[in-house]
């Protein structure tokens, strides 16, 4: 079920902003769970209009950094412009990207990972973020907000804190510098105009390492551990045993951390979409990650040479 707003609220809330002043057709595009978002076309052009509906402290997005580095994206050529950004109204107006989105399944089609690692390497290069992410600092955030507000996590969900902190002090042995980063990178922000893959929605952007984006793009796609080795080879240009290592690790962070998002989520959201089920997923991959056969092996190799 859809985030809705009233129709009567909605329509005037547009018309406030002078891009959709006039006559105007409104569409609700489909995803979306923090945010209500609609297409509006108007004489003058097609625009997206994210009307943000989520609790945003409680999920720790910041709107204001999210507009600016929706700002920054544009610049390096690979996220859509920016039109109007109104907090007073709770939306953000961008411009329409007319294209393909993709999905797990064609994601993986022949051809397709390594226009998605160029992309992804036009944002790196870009211009920084106004703000940083850290899933280690959002996990223990998020945790603490799951225990202060008595929900139930998954089970065992603590018992395997020391595995995580593991993987955390193997990847600042070998820190490396944060480059502007989407750490949302699902199929769904795929964009593909037939010539170039743009990437959409900034609501968790911040100066990142390189390998949590493709850690999380791997895991939220479902990239098996061939086409998880394509994409990172593609990205760095060549195979890498140790960037390889960071990446799956990386993975395993990015579904542990996120897991706590589908627990705050299923606390709070009026959306008929079974987040306690989402968190748990990402929460079960990120066990058989941490007890795998090969963990050790990745947090040695992670630390070495190629």
């Amino acid at each position: 079920m859809p985030v809705t707003l009233d129709r009567k609220v909605l329509e005037a809330q547009l018309a406030h902003i002078p891009a959709l002043a006039g006559e105007r057709v409104v569409e609700e595009l489909p995803g979306g769970l923090t945010n209500l978002n609609l297409k509006v076309t108007t004489r003058s052009g097609e625009f997206v209009v994210r009307c943000f509906c989520g609790d945003a402290d409680l999920l720790g997005i910041d709107r204001d950094a999210e507009a600016h580095n929706t700002r920054a994206a544009f610049e390096a050529g690979v996220g859509a412009e920016v039109v109007d950004y109104r907090p007073d109204l709770a939306m953000l107006v961008i411009r329409f990207i007319s294209g393909d989105t993709y999905d797990n399944a064609r994601l993986t089609q022949p051809g397709t990972l390594p226009r998605v690692a160029e992309a992804v390497r036009h944002l790196h290069a870009g211009p920084r973020f106004v703000n940083d992410f850290d899933m280690f600092a959002r996990q223990r955030g998020y945790r603490a907000k799951v225990g202060a507000l008595g929900l139930g996590l998954p089970p065992s969900y603590d018992d395997h804190d020391g595995a995580f902190q593991r993987i955390r002090g193997a990847l600042a042995t070998r820190a490396r510098p944060t480059v502007p980063c989407n750490n949302d990178l699902l199929a769904g922000n795929l964009v593909d105009d037939g010539e170039k893959i743009w990437l959409i929605d900034y609501e968790y952007s911040g100066n990142n390492d390189a390998y949590f984006e493709l850690g999380n793009t791997s895991t939220e796609c479902d990239l098996d551990a061939d086409q998880t080795a394509e994409l990172v080879a593609a990205y760095v240009g060549r195979e890498s045993r140790s960037l390889l290592a960071r990446t799956r690790l990386q993975a395993m962070v990015s579904e542990y951390g996120w897991s706590l998002w589908g627990v705050l989520q299923a606390s709070s959201s009026s959306l008929d979409f079974d987040f306690a089920g989402w968190g748990l997923e990402r929460y079960e991959k990120a066990v058989r990650g941490f007890t795998g056969n090969d963990f050790d092996r990745l947090i040695d190799e992670v630390q070495g040479d190629d």
